[in-house]
């Protein structure tokens, strides 16, 4: 990757998303307002949290019927058995649970705590509780917004669909990428020198997890009110790949 200076830039005054909403027109709208005109490589964050409620991913607690399963594990982690009937829906796995929490394997393969499945900034209906589910398809979603807006500006855009997670022997949640289009989400340096020429053998860098963590700096986790963020000056000749390429395959994790 070449090195240089690198500017992230939160796009401001994005409208609330409700189901139905194109992103890609808010984005371009957003980034138009502001005067920025994306160049190659340059890379748009965009916060799962808005693509989930376009794509309508809510579930209304009061629609849901807790299994066995799910009132077990909600007596034994305090938690509501509706909420966790959804997260059990959303899994493939419960990996660790305790008091108030509950680790995940998600149908996409990310651990995550209750699956991803949030409450907060979440808009409420007159009646009943909505949760918001991860999009189906991550990096679909990536590939399609970046299409609309290569098409627009003219230009080979990145897109990073980003999330905030927590990490095993870490306090604090950083920014994690879900779903990509147009950036090498796992860079391979395997064979490549270091600086005294001795070959790299196990180096892999996670770059859009490590652009995702940047970004979450400006993006906040309350009420800040600004889920997208332009970043400016990464320049790579990696190959681009989607941030499935990121999950871990299950036979070489060694702390399931």
């Amino acid at each position: 990757m070449n090195a240089g200076p690198v500017t992230i830039t939160a796009l401001e005054g994005l409208p609330p998303t409700r189901p139905g909403d194109d992103i890609a027109e808010i984005l371009r709208d957003a980034l138009e307002r502001a005067h920025l005109v994306p160049a190659d490589q340059d890379i748009i964050l965009v916060a799962q949290k808005i693509v989930s409620k376009a794509e309508g991913r809510f579930v209304n607690l009061d629609d849901v019927s807790p299994s066995k399963e799910a009132m077990e594990l909600a007596k034994a982690t305090g938690k509501e058995a509706r909420q966790v009937e959804v997260i059990l829906a959303e899994s493939d796995d419960i990996l660790r649970h305790k008091e108030g929490v509950i680790i995940a394997a998600h149908k996409l393969g990310l651990v995550l705590a209750n699956a991803g499945i949030d409450r907060s900034n979440v808009e409420q209906e007159t009646s009943g509780e909505r949760v918001l589910l991860l999009p189906v398809d991550p990096d679909r979603s990536a590939s399609e917004i970046k299409a609309r807006l290569d098409r627009h500006f003219n230009a080979n855009i990145g897109v990073i669909i980003s999330d905030s997670v927590g990490r095993p022997w870490r306090l604090g949640t950083v920014g994690l990428a879900i779903g990509a289009a147009g950036v090498p989400s796992l860079m391979d340096l395997r064979g490549q020198r270091d600086l005294y020429g001795r070959p790299l053998e196990v180096a892999m860098t996670g770059f859009a997890d490590g652009v995702s963590a940047a970004a979450e700096l400006l993006m906040g986790e309350g009420a800040e009110g600004r889920p997208a963020v332009l970043v400016q000056g990464l320049q790579w000749d990696e190959t681009n790949l989607p941030a499935s390429a990121l999950v871990r395959p299950k036979d070489e994790d060694l702390f399931r």
